[in-house]
């Protein structure tokens, strides 16, 4: 009685499944730093609106002295930039998201080989598992780009 594995070594079989598996893991840790960026980001938003909220309900009451009025400025000039941010890192967490899926995918066409022939599962497979690599790739060039705009927003905090 024939099994599926006899066309290939269950070794073979268990190292190709591994190397997409691997990325998943890879990603999940992305994925866990960057949920945590988009918290503090949030947080950081939150935070200067409220600030803000309240010095501009100040400056309508009584007036703002200037250090007060610069602050205001400050604040408004950072939540324009953390907007951005959080889109940024937004873009990094969709874009490991999906690679993610089409790493899982990828696993599933290379187990679709144990059953059924033809090299259609074998070219979706790589396909599926480059693509997931070009969307890590995508997640990391929004990571650096969130990065960098953070070092800005920071720039603005030291510099007022």
């Amino acid at each position: 009685m024939a099994t599926p594995f006899t066309d290939a070594p269950v070794v073979e079989i268990i190292q190709a499944v591994l190397a997409p598996g691997i990325m998943i893991s890879a990603c999940g840790l992305l994925l866990l730093g960057m949920n945590n960026k988009y918290s503090l980001v949030v947080n950081r938003i939150r935070l200067l609106d409220d600030e803000k909220r309240k010095l501009t309900v100040r400056r309508e009451e009584e007036g703002l002295k200037e250090h007060e009025s610069r602050r205001l400025a400050n604040i408004s000039a950072q939540i324009g930039k953390l907007a951005y941010r959080i889109k940024l890192v937004r873009n990094a967490v969709i874009a490991y998201s999906i690679a993610v899926g089409l790493f899982i995918l990828s696993c599933l066409m290379i187990g679709f080989l144990l059953f059924f022939s033809g090299t259609i599962f074998s070219v979706l497979a790589l396909l599926l598992f480059l693509t997931g690599m070009v969307s890590v790739f995508a997640g990391v060039i929004y990571a650096a780009l969130e990065t960098r705009k953070g070092y800005q927003i920071v720039e603005i905090e030291v510099h007022q």
